[in-house]
């Protein structure tokens, strides 16, 4: 029924010659190992002081009060609201059975 056309490449009309590559060889030397001194490393090492330590202590218990603070007020205003529709419902409902 229906056949795929596939498409031909036209020939070139200008006979076109591949370019000549010469490959010459080179001689692989190996590196020497070098008896330097070690890099000093580019960033300082951080060192913890103990007043550091209690700053640290200190932020990190800041923030889980926070963070927890902030979560048990977001499950708080989710209760109050589940309530208030669950009191809507149940006084729209005796109101309707009432008629």
């Amino acid at each position: 029924m229906i056949r795929p056309k596939i498409p031909t490449m036209p020939q070139p009309t200008v006979p076109v010659a591949a370019p000549a590559t010469v490959v010459e060889p080179t001689a692989v030397t190996p590196a020497k190992p070098s008896t330097s001194v070690p890099p000093v490393p580019a960033r300082p090492t951080i060192q913890l002081t103990p007043g550091t330590a209690l700053a640290l202590v200190g932020g990190g218990t800041a923030v889980v009060l926070v963070v927890g603070a902030v979560l048990v007020s977001m499950l708080l205003a989710v209760t109050v609201t589940a309530t208030s529709v669950a009191v809507c419902a149940v006084v729209l409902r005796s109101l309707l059975t009432r008629r």
